[in-house]
């Protein structure tokens, strides 16, 4: 049986007829019409343990960005359902407003929305949903705390997301997909042409000249279906802070942004994140770094 604010204010009130008839037959009368007041609005009270609940919670979330558990909560038993509900997250896993007050008649369902805007990465698990239900004065009910599992991986921020337009701008200008007022080259041969004025003589193929008796020049183009490996340091060293934040999580960063750019260019991206020994490797490094807490 839980009390709420009610009950001591109906006690309170004790102190009318106590000062009135100051007795101690007086205390007693009146603490016994508490006792069987709140007894009788927890018999009354709708059980929790009747109570079918189902959560929904996004598989997968960016840091510092929101995401909404939801709860379903079916009432089998033949009482009006009131009171609260209070969907319980790990503390990191930044749940906003977690209490919901509910009104749930007989063999229906209703739904509870709790914002999360996690502040970690990593798996954050929920905790208990604990049920309150009030009988109908509202002085006492009965509470219950079930075990709904649900687990929500917090991804890490990619920030530096905000830099991948112009790196992509630039590797489009490398591709020769837009016009650029300047040189480039890369680092693939490609073909010989004649030399022309403005070419830098250091690409001049001197044996192709000899051969030809005119000089020639060599042409490059960027690479493509290169095998690019990205190796982050997770050791005890990766826990130093740069700035406001670890320097794994400015790895990770790191690693994002050429990871994207990369397999947006055609190659073919894995990471390596090790610390005494290799501690996981994948071929898709835009999804890692959220395991690890």
């Amino acid at each position: 049986m839980v009390l709420t604010r009610r009950a001591a204010v109906v006690t309170a009130l004790g102190t009318i007829p106590v000062v009135l008839l100051p007795s101690g037959q007086t205390v007693v009368l009146w603490t016994s019409l508490v006792i069987l007041l709140c007894s009788v609005d927890a018999v009354l009270a709708a059980s929790p343990r009747r109570v079918r609940v189902s959560r929904g919670v996004a598989r997968a979330v960016r840091l510092s960005q929101s995401t909404v558990s939801t709860l379903v909560l079916t009432n089998l038993g033949r009482r009006r359902l009131r009171g609260l509900v209070r969907d319980a997250w790990q503390p990191s896993a930044g749940a906003l407003q977690d209490r919901h007050a509910i009104d749930l008649p007989a063999a229906e369902s209703a739904r509870t929305r709790t914002v999360l805007v996690p502040t970690r990465r990593g798996d954050r698990e929920a905790d208990q949903v604990t049920i309150r239900t009030l009988g109908p004065f509202g002085v006492a009910g009965r509470q219950a705390s079930i075990t709904v599992p649900g687990t929500l991986r917090v991804l890490p921020e990619f920030a530096s997301r905000r830099h991948l337009p112009s790196r992509l701008a630039r590797l489009r200008e490398m591709d020769g997909r837009a016009a650029v007022q300047v040189r480039g080259e890369g680092t693939e041969f490609d073909s010989l042409r004649e030399y022309v004025e403005g070419d830098d003589v250091r690409s001049i193929d001197w044996r192709a000249t000899a051969r030809r008796n005119d000089v020639v020049v060599r042409t490059w183009r960027p690479e493509r279906d290169r095998r690019v490996l990205v190796v982050v340091d997770t050791g005890r060293t990766s826990a130093a802070r740069v700035g406001d934040e670890p320097r794994l999580d400015a790895s990770i960063e790191a690693a994002l942004l050429l990871g994207a750019l990369a397999s947006r260019a055609g190659d073919r991206v894995e990471l390596l994140a090790f610390d005494r020994t290799p501690a996981r490797r994948s071929s898709a490094p835009v999804a890692l770094g959220c395991s690890r807490r």
